[in-house]
């Protein structure tokens, strides 16, 4: 596990333009650096050890010395790959679980990304062919941004901040990507804040050539294996299937040398995870949040510690409860706009930084997550309405957000079924609306419609939803929430669920065994019911939410005067209307939404232009 960054430009001086790059990442590898310049391309990267504490130094190489290589990630079947290309002739100069990316390199070209398990952002430097090849992990647990530099160069990093050392990379912000913040909490990947800044998207390869800078760009996704359910099999049979594609998975990313901990809230996910590791591994130390008991709108009293205690001591873990108040979480803002490289509002992040401070406290460098099952499996509360919303025919009508006090999902089903296809994608789960943003942004900001993210999908059926959220949602959010926040305090996050086995086999399920009789997460539970107990197993779900609402509107009102006042860092750079504040306090004070989250985009958007100079 590192932080990488490079060059690749005939121009200038990069030696010592890699070495502030680097340095940015200190967080993603405290443990040591490693460099490499030859010819026009220079990288390096800051390891954090994790597997082959003594000998995993970077860059590897192939044989010939020909292949460099910079990576940031873990490759879970390298013991596998390991022993077949060794029965091959290929030599191994060290035990890190990167090396085999070298030899496998060589053998089959870019084809290698396909024999791949793992989370990994890489740099391949094939100096022979003067070539950088840049490829990110399906489906994106590992961050790899890039920016094209005059001349035909490029320079990229493993986060935002690192890119912007080199002095090359404009600072120019893309407003378009700051007009679809609010709607989100995130900027959409491949774009980022700034305008030149673009993402390797999940499951893409890019490749660069030295000599005349033409680049290349390609998926690699539909050359991944795919674990299938059994053609017309029975559904104990899908059970069965799931309960050893899931079981494999959280086995296989047990691979460490350092001792490994995991988020537990005490709900299905994250006791999955638990109680198979726990089985796997000697010790297993784990962790939850637990902060004041107020109402949060969507799932009633925000603290779920007590379940995670009891289910901990049930598997026998070495369990610690954070204990954090308003004001905890707030000393954490600024952490949480560092950590992300660009504006960012996912407030349950903060409970991400909470946790992973304390376990590095405690040595551990690795923790586990229940990320993912949600948009695999069919566990968020919406799912079970979705189907209620193709009773009328789709209109071109207003749009009304989904998170409506007082309306049962039923309600807001049938209340959605005259909207677009598009808006019903947006309303079940994301904020801000086109209408709330051109109220508060001012025309130097405003763009294309958020509502194009949800093209080229009809959303005709059910199952169309999710697969958008896991292709969407599921990188931008999830995964890049646990990536950031538990590598600010240099700890490796690994979420299971992300594998591609388990993302391809949810893909063939039917709708009916993840959704069943209104039971979320169905095949799941079924899969898991000789594993875990009853009470567990039936228990509703509830998610880690941060009651921003409450808190903006009493302990952290300042923060809302703060930013829509007449000196704030949206005002004097002229991205707010001058009648912002009316009408933000209109929507954060709507009796009929839900609307913290889109006035906490606008304060962290606040903090992120003052924190960056803007």
């Amino acid at each position: 596990m590192c932080g990488i960054a490079g060059i690749l430009s005939g121009q200038g001086e990069k030696r010592t333009v890699v070495r502030a790059m680097v340095s940015r990442l200190v967080h993603r590898g405290p443990d040591s650096e490693g460099y490499w310049h030859h010819g026009p391309y220079a990288a390096g990267m800051r390891r954090l050890s994790v597997n082959d504490l003594e000998g995993g130094e970077q860059p590897l190489f192939d044989a010939s010395r020909q292949v460099i290589l910079f990576y940031n990630g873990e490759i879970y079947n390298s013991p596998q790959l390991r022993a077949e290309l060794l029965a091959e002739g290929y030599p191994f100069r060290t035990h890190s679980d990167g090396e085999v990316i070298c030899h496998l390199y060589r053998k089959f070209g870019l084809e290698f990304l396909r024999k791949l398990d793992g989370m990994f952002a890489i740099a391949l430097w094939d100096d022979g062919a003067q070539v950088l090849v840049l490829a990110r992990d399906f489906p994106g647990e590992k961050p790899l941004y890039y920016s094209r530099l005059p001349g035909g160069g490029l320079a990229f990093a493993s986060e935002i901040p690192s890119l912007m050392e080199c002095p090359e990379v404009s600072r120019d912000l893309d407003y378009q990507a700051i007009w679809d913040f609010p709607t989100f909490l995130w900027i959409p990947e491949p774009a980022t804040v700034y305008r030149q800044v673009r993402a390797v998207l999940p499951g893409e390869c890019i490749v660069l050539a030295a000599g005349d800078g033409t680049m290349r760009s390609m998926s690699f996704v539909k050359q991944l294996p795919r674990e299938t359910i059994p053609a017309g099999g029975s559904a104990g049979e899908m059970t069965a299937t799931v309960r050893r594609v899931v079981s494999q998975a959280i086995k296989s990313r047990l691979l460490s040398d350092v001792p490994v901990g995991a988020f537990l809230s005490g709900g299905l996910d994250s006791s999955i995870v638990c109680t198979i590791a726990r089985k796997e591994l000697s010790e297993l130390h784990t962790f939850c949040v637990g902060f004041e008991d107020v109402v949060d709108p969507y799932h009633g009293y925000s603290d779920e510690s007590a379940h995670a205690e009891a289910y901990a001591s049930a598997i026998g873990s070495q369990h610690t409860t954070i204990r954090v108040t308003a004001e905890d979480f707030r000393a954490l803002l600024p952490q949480l706009l560092k950590s992300a490289g660009q504006p960012y509002a996912v407030s349950s992040g903060l409970g991400i930084l909470a946790v992973a401070s304390e376990a590095r406290r405690r040595g551990i460098k690795v923790l586990l997550s229940g990320d993912g099952a949600d948009e695999a499996f069919g566990g968020y509360s919406w799912y079970a309405a979705i189907p209620g919303i193709f009773n009328a025919a789709p209109s071109v009508g207003g749009l009304d957000r989904y998170l409506d006090g007082g309306d049962t999902p039923a309600q807001k089903a049938t209340r959605m079924a005259g909207y677009t296809p598009q808006g019903r994608a947006w309303a079940w789960h994301y904020y801000a609306s086109e209408e709330e943003k051109a109220g508060l942004f001012s025309d130097k900001v405003r763009g294309v419609s958020s509502l194009r993210w949800f093209d080229g999908s009809t959303f005709g059926r059910p199952s169309d939803f999710l697969r958008h959220d896991r292709a969407f949602y599921f990188p931008n959010e999830m995964l890049s929430k646990v990536d950031r926040m538990t590598m600010a305090y240099s700890v490796e996050g690994r979420a299971p669920f992300a594998a591609p086995s388990i993302q391809f086999l949810a893909d063939d399920i039917p709708w009916d065994l993840l959704v069943r009789d209104g039971q979320l997460k169905w095949i799941l539970r079924e899969a898991f019911r000789p594993e875990l107990p009853s009470e567990l197993i039936d228990r509703k779900k509830h998610g880690f939410n941060v009651p921003i609402d409450h808190w903006l509107k009493n302990d952290w009102n300042d923060l809302f005067e703060d930013t829509f006042s007449a000196a704030s860092s949206l005002v004097q750079n002229g991205i707010l209307r001058t009648d912002a504040r009316q009408q933000a306090l209109k929507i954060l004070h709507d009796p009929r939404k839900i609307s913290g989250h889109v006035i906490f985009t606008y304060v962290m958007l606040n903090l992120w232009m003052v924190e960056n100079g803007h």
